[in-house]
């Protein structure tokens, strides 16, 4: 009989075992990648090469020198420099984020203790009285108090036979990778949102500097023409013409100001720093001189350097782990435990060989009935899989439009300058000429200023064009994940470190 129960008892126990590989295979999800990016095709205009006011790009080449992840070295603006490493220090967005990776790897610290056994000790005393029947004498039969000491040693150890302890590690280490991830692309978007703030506070100098010699030249047109009044040449008309002229352009100039504070309090807060403490002295985006250009290198590489695609990938994995966890769950958990000490009425009885005791055994459990709740949580842990698995497709196809956008970008910025850059030389001629004309008396003040008006919307737009230059190539720095030396590994793990122990 019990040679028949064995027979079928074990190929119920394989079947188990066999089936009770509770962690399913990680399948990288398939994401149709084109073979290179279409704008990095398209013909490149005269004015990629010359910038505007004639200053030359910088050639890619020294900074793929410099360190991974460093990209603003490649501005060579030792102000940009400082301002990153400043808002690295203090950011609070930044501190959340590293403190998240302290959580999640302390939360894997946790998960790996299950790997090993559990030891503990124990050491107490007690004094107590029993009553006659606990003590299996008569009713009224008096009873002494007795003090007891005890020292004991406990161990116990699951024995991972489904897999639950290692899924659940798994599951916490890629937890921890995507919080080191998440990390990264808080400490990029910071970056990117610092050098963009910072460039676009010099487009907002350098659009005061065109504003304040847009001034400069009407108020000295308002002598002129006030001079001419008095003298009777001209009538009233041209003065009234040019103070309101001169009134708009003032107006234009406070109008810049107010949006240049507000971006020097959006510094101040990226700097960790309070608006009222912080102030950022004037400094023109003069030309394009420093503006590298940035090689898009191949689609694929991208899914390597993004840190937002890596949490995902890393987010899918712990998902993945996690299924097997739930299944472990439905399989019996097997647990060893050892406890063993001494007992006695004074301590120093404790340790005598005489007061030793001893307990060893091991406990097989698993559900029965459990309502479908362990079931239902596979389902679950399915659908997170799914959700994750929708949500890296999605992140991998939005980095590849940022970059197709960014990239169309600078592509189009290139062909405007170059058409701002030949409007401005005949502007500037136009206003010369009319500025002529008009001192000559061979035309009206209604011509110089059409001709005045249309070389300060020039020269402005052409510097806007400039600060729009320098945002979008640190847009397609930050789409590209932060660099585009695609021959150097990432390491990601020590700007993540030196980050938390500062924290």
């Amino acid at each position: 009989m019990n040679t028949m129960i064995a027979k079928g008892v074990a190929p119920l126990l394989a079947a188990l075992l066999l089936t009770a590989c509770a962690t399913p295979d990680f399948v990288q999800p398939h994401v149709a990648t084109p073979d290179a990016f279409r704008e990095s095709q398209a013909p490149v205009p005269a004015a990629e090469v010359a910038g505007i006011d004639g200053a030359r790009w910088k050639p890619a080449q020294p900074a793929e020198q410099q360190p991974r992840g460093q990209w603003w070295l490649a501005f060579n603006d030792p102000a940009l420099t400082a301002l990153i490493d400043e808002a690295a220090a203090n950011n609070a967005n930044l501190s959340v984020a590293a403190s998240r990776v302290k959580q999640a790897r302390a939360i894997a610290g946790i998960a790996e203790a299950d790997r090993i056994p559990q030891v503990g000790v124990g050491i107490g005393a007690q004094r107590a009285r029993l009553s006659p029947r606990e003590s299996n004498l008569p009713q009224g039969v008096g009873t002494d108090a007795y003090t007891s000491y005890s020292a004991r040693l406990s161990a116990s150890y699951e024995v991972d036979l489904f897999g639950r302890v290692a899924a659940g590690v798994s599951a916490a280490r890629g937890d921890a990778a995507t919080s080191e991830a998440n990390f990264r692309s808080v400490l990029l978007a910071l970056q990117a949102d610092v050098a963009q703030t910072y460039f676009r506070l010099r487009a907002l100098d350098a659009e005061l500097v065109t504003l304040a010699d847009t001034v400069r030249l009407r108020e000295e047109s308002i002598k002129v023409t006030q001079r001419r009044f008095d003298l009777g040449d001209i009538g009233e008309f041209d003065l009234s013409r040019a103070r309101t002229e001169l009134s708009t352009a003032r107006a234009e100039a406070i109008g810049v100001q107010r949006q240049r504070a507000t971006t020097e309090h959006a510094l101040a807060v990226l700097l960790g720093k309070p608006a009222a403490d912080y102030v950022a002295g004037p400094s023109p985006l003069l030309d394009a001189s420093l503006m590298p250009a940035i090689p898009a290198g191949l689609p694929s590489s991208l899914l390597e350097r993004r840190p937002d695609i890596v949490a995902a990938q890393r987010a899918m994995e712990a998902s993945n782990a996690r299924i097997g966890v739930a299944r472990a769950a439905m399989f019996p958990a097997l647990t060893i435990n050892a406890d063993g000490g001494g007992v006695g009425g004074v301590f120093s009885e404790v340790f005598k060989w005489s007061s030793r005791s001893w307990v060893l055994g091991a406990l097989a459990s698993m559900p029965i009935i459990d309502g479908g709740r362990n079931r239902n949580n596979i389902v679950r842990s399915e659908a997170v899989l799914e959700e994750s698995v929708g949500t890296y497709r999605q992140s991998v196809l939005v980095a590849f439009a940022e970059v197709e956008d960014n990239l169309a970008g600078l592509r189009i910025l290139a062909g405007q300058a170059g058409e701002i850059d030949a409007a401005v030389v005949s502007a500037r001629r136009s206003a010369d000429l009319a500025q002529k004309l008009y001192d000559a008396g061979r035309s009206s003040y209604l011509e110089l200023l059409d001709a005045q008006r249309n070389l300060a919307v020039v020269e402005r737009t052409a510097v806007q064009l400039r600060g729009e230059r320098a945002l979008t190539t640190v847009a397609l720095i930050r789409a590209l994940g932060g660099g585009w030396d695609a021959a150097q590994p990432i390491n990601a793990a020590q700007p993540v470190n030196a980050a938390v122990a500062q924290r």
